[in-house]
C-alpha cells in the first residue's frame, strides 16, 4: 500500500512563503501522478496542482499560477509545492495524492487513488 505524507505546513502572513514537502513510501514515485489539493474551511476540496510521472508535465488552477511550483524528486521519492506570495485564500489543509493517470488541467479527486493525512497552511495577519 503507497503511503504519503506531507509537511511544511504552517502559519505564514500574506505574501510569505512555503514549501511543502509530499514523501511516498512503499512504492517508486516514477510511475504515478502526484496532485496537490486543499480544502479550505466550509468548502469542497480542489485540485491545486499536479505533475505527471513520464513527461514532468505540470498543472495549474488559476489561482495559484505563477504563485506555486510544484516538482518532484525521484531520488529522494518525494514531490515538493513551492508557495510563494501567498494570500488570505489560499488557507486550507493540503494533500498530496498519487495517481496512475496523466496529469491533467483541474485535478479531480476521483482520479487519485492514494492519500496523505494533509498538512494545514494558515495565511493569517
Amino acid at each position: 500500500q503507497m503511503q504519503l505524507v506531507e509537511s511544511g505546513g504552517g502559519l505564514v502572513q500574506p505574501g510569505g512563503s512555503l514549501r511543502l514537502s509530499c514523501t511516498v513510501s512503499e512504492f517508486a514515485l516514477d510511475h504515478y501522478s502526484i496532485g496537490w489539493f486543499r480544502q479550505a474551511p466550509g468548502k469542497e476540496r480542489e485540485g491545486v496542482a499536479c505533475v505527471g510521472s513520464s513527461d514532468g508535465t505540470t498543472h495549474y488552477i488559476g489561482s495559484v499560477q505563477g504563485r506555486f511550483t510544484i516538482s518532484r524528486d525521484e531520488a529522494k521519492n518525494a514531490v515538493y509545492l513551492h508557495m510563494n506570495n501567498l494570500k488570505l485564500e489560499d488557507t486550507g489543509v493540503y494533500y498530496c495524492a498519487a495517481s496512475p493517470l496523466k496529469c491533467l488541467a483541474s485535478p479531480r479527486d476521483s482520479m487519485y487513488n492514494y492519500w496523505g493525512q494533509g498538512t494545514q497552511v494558515t495565511v493569517s495577519t
